[in-house]
């Protein structure tokens, strides 16, 4: 069984808030899972109160930990990898599974960069004066405790840790059993800093300990969780956004698609497409879908195709492409909706941008697109038209990354338009709240 099949399977049969409170017969197990929750929202009101210092010093700390640990935490890391391997995970899964001393390293430096960012929390977003002189002020205020549920990825363990101490928040975390060993060794790493660092450790919380039950609880803590992220397969994603009570910010799928019209440079076209799909094919933002427009096609086939080939990635194209590039899978309708997160990609030949611009709305997840072309019109109207999170004019899709946009590290990637969209950073994980100063004001 795949990771992504368990966790869906471990989603799939929600509880009562009166089970997940202990309010109902269900075991000293449930009661665990509540009262640990409730020592993360008890934990969330002592990191509101720290000062942007205080964070950033029990980042640090964080950081310095990690890579004093990270012996420990590839020994379990590579446990990890070996049992998954004997269970059948695919590559893709795998890679996003694997840290080594160059990913570990990149994530304390990471930390070390949240840590160094602005801090929200406070910031005045606007305000005005009411005509009987109550001042009024709008400013970014912590949510309280952020859920996360996702699979086989250990670096979120870290980026979203991070991420909410930095802007004020606890957190809880539930990513799945393919990672089990790396996330235990990470997640006890860190809340030691805090508890060395003087801060509360229960502002880092893990449920996967509880398994299924740990899942189903952070979905049903309305009161207790104030936001829940998933990050995951598609399958993942759509049951914690249909069973869940507590407010979803939605991360999606990445059916991502790259648009060569009659106008796009040769090595341009090259270089991006490769480098979208080949630099880390098992990630949300690599290409999977390829269109070229027909007065392109000769000329820019039979260079893609083959630099594609080159690199090991598998092309699936329709007739055209056949007819223009060697070894070419034949492509079905399946191919066009399929987030491959391997070394495979699909390639059609378009008779125009309008043509592109509807296969795009037709397959797309919403997440990211890019246009080569030196066509001005083109561009813009493809950056204006397109309906995804990130809309790019030549330049490669790896680029949709919170890193990459200078977040530091990202919560993930909204595909929704309620409050986030795009690569969720530090402000992401802030609501607000209105100040009003007045001088005995009542209302008449």
């Amino acid at each position: 069984m795949t990771p992504a099949l368990e966790t869906t399977t471990a989603l799939e049969s929600p509880v009562s808030a009166a089970k997940i409170a202990g309010a109902a017969p269900g075991g000293a197990q449930t009661e665990d899972v509540h009262a640990r929750l409730t020592r993360a929202k008890d934990a969330s009101r002592a990191t509101a109160r720290l000062t942007s210092a205080d964070k950033a010093r029990a980042l640090g700390a964080i950081a310095h930990a990690l890579t004093d640990a990270a012996h420990e935490i590839i020994a379990a890391n590579t446990r990890d990898i070996e049992r998954g391997r004997a269970e059948g995970i695919g590559e893709s899964l795998l890679d996003r599974l694997r840290l080594d001393e160059t990913r570990v390293v990149a994530l304390a430096h990471a930390v070390r960069q949240v840590a160094a960012l602005a801090d929200p929390v406070g910031q005045v977003i606007g305000g005005h004066r009411m005509p009987n002189g109550v001042a009024l002020e709008q400013v970014r205020v912590p949510f309280g405790v952020v859920g996360a549920i996702y699979e086989a990825r250990p670096n979120v363990t870290v980026d979203i840790a991070a991420l909410a101490l930095r802007a004020g928040n606890a957190v809880v975390l539930r990513g799945g059993s393919a990672a089990r060993e790396s996330n235990t060794v990470l997640v006890r790493v860190m809340r030691e800093a805090l508890r060395g660092a003087g801060v509360a450790p229960d502002a880092i919380q893990s449920v996967d300990d509880f398994g299924r039950d740990g899942a189903r609880a952070l979905m049903h803590a309305r009161g207790l969780v104030d936001v829940l992220v998933p990050r995951g397969s598609a399958a993942l994603i759509e049951t914690v956004v249909t069973e869940s009570t507590v407010p979803v910010i939605e991360t999606g799928a990445g059916n991502v698609h790259i648009v060569l019209d009659e106008t796009a440079p040769v090595d341009w076209a090259r270089a991006i497409v490769v480098n979208a799909k080949v630099q880390r094919p098992s990630v949300c933002n690599a290409v999977e879908t390829v269109l070229i427009l027909r007065s392109a096609a000769a000329r820019l086939v039979p260079i893609v195709v083959p630099a594609l080939q080159s690199e090991g990635v598998t092309v699936h194209g329709d007739d055209t492409v056949a007819s223009l590039a060697a070894d070419v899978v034949s492509a079905t309708e399946e191919d066009w909706a399929t987030e491959y997160l391997s070394l495979d990609i699909a390639v059609r030949v378009v008779d125009s941008l309008d043509d592109a611009l509807a296969h795009i709305r037709q397959y797309s997840t919403g997440h990211t697109e890019s246009i080569v072309t030196t066509d001005t019109r083109n561009a813009e109207r493809f950056l204006a038209e397109v309906d995804s999170a990130v809309v790019m004019a030549n330049a490669s899709t790896r680029f949709t990354d919170g890193a990459e946009f200078g977040f530091g590290a990202e919560v993930g990637i909204s595909t929704q338009k309620l409050h986030a969209r795009g690569p969720m950073g530090l402000t992401e994980l802030t609501s607000t709240k209105w100040l009003a100063r007045g001088s005995g004001q009542v209302r008449v």
